[in-house]
């Protein structure tokens, strides 16, 4: 079920809010896991089993975790990580590594030895995978107790606003709020507030920069010229970031109406002056997660030099191939992480750090760059994609008339530029100037934004979200 559907917004929110509210506390965890199932059953049928096996096992190897010591505390974490990861190696990545497997053996015999099967990927499978190393991991090193109610921890792992697409929401963040919840009117109004601003920035922004996008992606080589190749991959880079940005604001604002306190995801990434910034602003629960589970059990910086620079290239490296079994996907973690290291050399050896401007521009731009990699459907497209771009490819000539974007979409494309660089702190404080009319206006817009997004929802019908297929 999509956040942005119909069935989503007007039938299971309400239902569950209201069964939510009137429900006694000490039974809320419990309503929540029920239509979590729910919620998930809905898109994964059978192989909800998987994510209920997921919660039981967990649960279960946290407990033995806590009271083990020793080689048997070592050993229970090695079996509970590599039961948690084979699925997520079977269902997501066992097509990709026999179709690699089928591509090398056709370079060297000519021959293709595997016929690859379909194999359906549970939603969400990457993001409670990550929710359940990190809750196992956190435990074995004594940072947070494990839940003592299969129901509680239940409702950590299949909490449907961030169960689908994040954001990864670590046991520890919320452990002091699990067993119960106040639920408070200004939270409450919080939570919608931020619900709406995510439900408008995917579909008013998101959507119709992915109207641009979709059509000049799609187009046919012959078709592509140097102006339509640089307009699809800067739509690209505002749809992605208003479409997964616009879902974990959703998510935020649910979890907020809901009694939680989810960690923030994204703070305008597009306004970075280094690669390095961008991923500090950019998916940040999942910039974290690699940083305290891979990269710093690793050695992190601390054994210095190619050391360090090999840390950073293998979790980028992971990054990529865990958005996505593809070779566009890892190539596009592989350029971050090169990306990474060239920032790293260049201040520690030269003492240069982009600032300002042309900082900001020159990350922006280098980011568009990957977007292609991480957005066309083969590695051989990407690299004709971006030769167009960096005109080392030879481009057509056609007039650039021959597709000429909608009205509405180039409004739409300046209006998410300026929501994506814009200072939101500005927004915030001339919000809380003057008059006494901020609730008011805020309100007025909220409502706006909602009955408009709404409105294309019903005439236009929903798109997925992105990030739902990793």
């Amino acid at each position: 079920m999509v956040f942005s559907s119909p069935a989503f917004i007007f039938l299971f929110l309400p239902v569950f809010l209201t069964v939510y509210y009137v429900t006694p506390a000490r039974f809320r965890n419990f309503i929540i896991l029920v239509f979590s199932l729910t919620f998930y059953f809905v898109d994964a049928g059978a192989l909800t089993l998987i994510l209920c096996a997921s919660i039981v096992l967990n649960y279960f190897l946290a407990l033995y975790l806590h009271r083990a010591d020793g080689r048997a505390k070592n050993l229970a974490l090695v079996i509970g990580l590599l039961l948690n990861l084979a699925p997520l190696l079977y269902y997501k990545y066992w097509m990709f590594l026999q179709r690699s497997v089928n591509d090398a053996a056709h370079l060297i015999t000519g021959n293709r030895p595997f016929d690859v099967a379909s194999i359906l990927l549970p939603a969400g499978i990457s993001f409670f995978t990550f929710h359940s190393i990190s809750y196992l991991v956190d435990i074995y090193w004594r940072k947070v107790k494990p839940a003592t109610s299969l129901i509680d921890f239940g409702m950590y792992m299949a909490n449907f606003p961030q169960l689908i697409a994040g954001p990864i929401v670590r046991y520890s963040e919320i452990v002091n709020v699990v067993r119960t919840r106040a639920i408070r009117m200004d939270q409450v109004y919080l939570g919608l507030f931020i619900f709406i601003i995510g439900l408008s920035k995917k579909i008013i922004l998101a959507d119709h920069a992915g109207v641009v996008a979709d059509t000049i992606f799609g187009m046919p080589a012959n078709q592509l010229t140097l102006g339509y190749a640089w307009l699809g991959a800067f739509a690209y880079s505002l749809q992605i970031y208003f479409d997964f940005s616009g879902y974990t604001d959703m998510a935020i604002g649910l979890g907020r109406m809901m009694g939680f306190e989810f960690p923030q995801n994204f703070n305008q990434p597009y306004r970075s002056h280094s690669v390095t910034e961008f991923w500090r602003r950019w998916h940040m629960t999942l910039s974290r997660w690699f940083r305290d589970y891979v990269y710093i059990p690793l050695g992190g910086n601390r054994t210095g030099g190619a050391r360090t620079f090999y840390n950073l290239f293998l979790v980028f490296f992971l990054c990529g191939l865990w958005h996505g079994a593809a070779y566009g996907f890892v190539a596009w973690g592989m350029y971050h992480g090169l990306l990474l290291i060239i920032e790293r050399i260049l201040l520690t050896r030269f003492g240069f750090k982009p600032s300002g401007w042309s900082g900001q521009a020159l990350t922006f731009l280098l980011v568009m760059l990957g977007w292609v990699l991480f957005r066309t459907s083969s590695l051989d497209l990407a690299i004709g994609y971006l030769g167009v771009m960096l005109g080392l490819k030879h481009a057509v000539t056609a007039p650039l008339m021959a597709y000429q974007p909608a009205l509405d979409s180039v409004l739409f494309l300046l209006l998410g530029t300026l929501c994506a660089v814009f200072p939101s702190e500005r927004l915030r404080a001339w919000a809380a100037q003057g008059l006494g009319l901020a609730t008011a206006a805020q309100i007025f817009a909220m409502a706006a934004l909602m009955a408009y997004s709404c409105m294309l929802i019903v005439v236009n019908g929903f798109n997925p979200f992105i990030y739902f297929q990793f």
